[in-house]
């Protein structure tokens, strides 16, 4: 689906796919189209009817009539769209740029995830709800990971729209599918190498926190790509230097991955493990952090804890043993 994000990490894009997957077996998502996606290329003007009839709106005047959600425009209809256009969204090179030119598309958009919000407090969303907001999330995903809609889509503050999705703290399925797909357009921004102006919105809005609490409390495919919007934060050095400047905000994102390695040792999730010897390592850069990472690293990155676990992951093996270094008194040899 995705370009994987580095060699050795789990693609976003694999775990969009997975929950795509699981969130449209949750039971009560009814769509008037069959659930397999279809192998068929998708034209530009297959792309175009799509694209009218989920922007389309009913005249209010039929709204009543016994067939109105077979009409163009209602509800079911939008759905039977949005739900064709992400499923084949990888079959229009461009469709980025279609769905950001296209008049009335983002708006509508919007709407649908707008119209979730009413749902998340209290917890009554749906499976069928979160489903089609997922949808929508994935087209919004497409946008984020074009070259030529990324700008914009940050220049309209558009992430900012699923930030409540983001602080939700319901642990049933139909919520962390939906943390998860939000976290996956996310995931597009940072991984892209031109991530400046990414990074300086992020830290600006606020992200890390939610990120930390889903890192700490979220699914393990939640918590691994949260643990990888903030490891892509830290890689930067702006990301890096404003987590360090102050107590608090290094005691937080220091306490949460403390908490984590703790939940590895009982779980062995060795991709998690990854993304926290990194973070770590990448901490140590800074001379205030590796001096204060001297007293608290947790034990087990110190001891042979995680020495069964690493056996054939010679990189991670080599990142540990560097932040080791780091944290050391002894000059590299």
């Amino acid at each position: 689906m995705f370009a994987s994000i580095v060699a050795d990490v789990l693609p976003i894009g694999y775990v969009l796919q997975r929950s795509f997957r699981l969130a449209r077996g949750m039971g009560d998502a009814q769509v008037p189209v069959n659930a397999v996606p279809s192998t068929d290329a998708m034209t530009a003007v297959d792309l175009h009817h799509l694209i009218t009839q989920f922007c389309q709106r009913p005249d209010p005047a039929d709204m009543m009539a016994p067939n109105a959600h077979a009409l163009p425009g209602s509800s079911a209809q939008r759905e039977h769209a949005l739900l064709e256009l992400s499923k084949k969204r990888e079959q229009y090179e461009d469709l980025a740029l279609v769905l950001w030119n296209s008049f009335g598309v983002m708006p509508s958009l919007l709407q649908e995830i707008i119209s979730v919000y009413p749902l998340l407090s209290p917890p009554v969303l749906t499976a069928h709800a979160s489903n089609r907001v997922c949808n929508v999330l994935a087209l919004l995903q497409c946008v984020a990971s074009h070259n030529d809609t990324r700008g914009p889509f940050l220049q309209a503050h558009i992430p900012l729209f699923l930030y409540p999705f983001l602080n939700t703290t319901s642990k049933s399925r139909p919520f962390e599918y939906l943390r998860l797909t939000s976290l996956g357009v996310i995931g597009a921004l940072v991984k892209q190498n031109d991530k400046s102006d990414v990074i300086t919105f992020l830290l600006s809005t606020e992200i890390i926190p939610l990120c930390l609490r889903i890192m700490e409390t979220g699914s393990e495919l939640s918590k691994t790509v949260a643990i990888f919007i903030v490891q892509k934060i830290l890689l930067d050095d702006l990301g890096l230097n404003y987590i360090c400047q102050t107590y608090e905000r290094f005691y937080a994102v220091g306490t949460v991955l403390s908490n984590m390695v703790a939940q590895i040792v009982e779980s062995q999730a060795i991709r998690l493990l990854k993304h926290v010897v990194r973070c770590y390592l990448r901490l140590s850069d800074n001379p205030r952090a590796r001096e204060a990472l001297r007293s608290c690293l947790p034990t087990p990155l110190r001891d042979a804890t995680f020495s069964q676990l690493l056996k054939n992951d010679h990189i991670t093996k080599r990142c540990l043993a560097t932040l080791l270094l780091n944290l050391s008194d002894r000059p590299e040899q």
